[in-house]
């Protein structure tokens, strides 16, 4: 099969290399896809194992439409038969760029119809009843060249299931393991977050310490399917289970509010790790920069959107940068959406790279251990 493991904007060569750690053969990097092949334990292990894409799909067509009628006869040329079952639920959804079928809601109307017309032939009524487990169908847009997918996840492969939806927070969880992944972190090195939130970054980096697979505690659309392979699935669970290494680790979180820790501190008991990371409720200025020494700081402090808080943003990153100095022997990894990050905290990073926090542009500024 060819299939495609979609991720945010930022993103594409850490799934890349994610992908290719699984020994995965890569068909195309583009934006926000990897396109890659495999069978169906491979669809298995890339949502179970991916920790920076946010859905994996089996790649169906891909062929230019400018007219409905040229996206309809296409559609319907497809064996839908042999795709999705006879009681199946089979939503379509749609995305579009830079094409001249723009409109979303008739595009999904178009392709609904296309598949319903080659479907209804094997039912006895003038309705397919849609009342078995899910198929959804994925119309993607780019340049007038449209790309039909089944997906195999379900919910994004961002819920790893240790973060409630009352507790969500802004940072998506394969974001902050992306920016782990892009760090000098080590399991063997302290990691320390000084603005920890609801600890997404202080879990990700757990779990990739301890090698959990970050599907492990969740379900998939897939397993859903009456053709799939219980049996694989069961023993690829299992192989995941037990892959598990454990090592002493030393992370460590802190936040000046008192409910954002014990939201915290309620997330990482899901998890499982409540051994390995510790926190405390404490104001940036009162943690002790000069004892932090051969560690990782990775950090997502607040970016002050709202025009009224700039400027007090402005001041904590200024006295981030004089903080920060005190350290010895540590880097830096802090995401950001202030264009003029580098000049306010007062030091020119090593590196930055430009990634989406949800819909915000920021900046992932890196400053190496000296």
């Amino acid at each position: 099969m060819q299939l495609i493991a979609t991720c945010a904007f930022g993103l594409e060569k850490i799934v890349f290399k994610e992908l290719k750690a699984l020994g995965l053969w890569i068909d195309q990097t583009e934006d926000g896809r990897v396109t890659f092949q495999g069978e169906f334990s491979d669809l298995v292990k890339a949502n179970l194992w991916l920790r920076t894409a946010d859905r994996i799909q089996i790649k169906l067509a891909e062929f230019p439409a400018t007219t409905f009628d040229q996206l309809f006869d296409a559609t319907t040329a497809l064996d839908w038969d042999n795709i999705i079952p006879k009681d199946a639920t089979f939503p379509v959804l749609c995305s579009t760029s830079k094409s001249t079928l723009h409109n979303e809601p008739s595009i999904q109307s178009i392709v609904k119809k296309a598949i319903v017309k080659k479907l209804l032939p094997r039912h006895s009524t003038p309705q397919i009843p849609e009342t078995g487990p899910t198929y959804s169908i994925l119309a993607r847009f780019n340049k007038d060249i449209c790309t039909l997918s089944l997906d195999t996840t379900g919910d994004s492969l961002h819920k790893r299931g240790y973060r409630t939806e009352a507790n969500l927070a802004p940072l998506k969880e394969t974001l902050a393991a992306a920016l782990i992944l892009l760090s000098d972190w080590k399991a063997d090195r302290p990691l320390i977050d000084p603005f920890c939130g609801s600890g997404t970054i202080l879990i990700e980096a757990a779990m990739i310490g301890l090698n959990i697979a970050p599907g492990l505690n969740r379900n998939f659309t897939f397993e859903s399917w009456p053709d799939s392979d219980k049996a694989l699935i069961k023993k690829l669970r299992y192989e995941a289970a037990e892959a598990l290494q454990p090592t002493p680790l030393n992370l460590q979180g802190s936040d000046f509010n008192p409910r954002t820790i014990d939201t915290a501190h309620q997330n990482i008991e899901r998890a499982g790790l409540t051994d390995q990371i510790k926190l405390k409720q404490l104001d940036v200025h009162d943690l002790d920069f000069a004892e932090i020494k051969n560690s990782t700081i990775i950090t997502n402090p607040p970016y002050g959107e709202r025009l009224s808080e700039i400027s007090a943003v402005e001041k904590l990153y200024a006295e981030l940068g004089k903080l920060y100095a005190k350290t010895q022997h540590t880097s830096l990894y802090i995401l950001a959406s202030h264009p003029e990050f580098q000049k306010v905290f007062g030091q020119q990073a090593d590196k930055n790279r430009k990634l989406f926090n949800g819909k915000i542009k920021c900046w992932y500024y890196q400053y190496l251990a000296k």
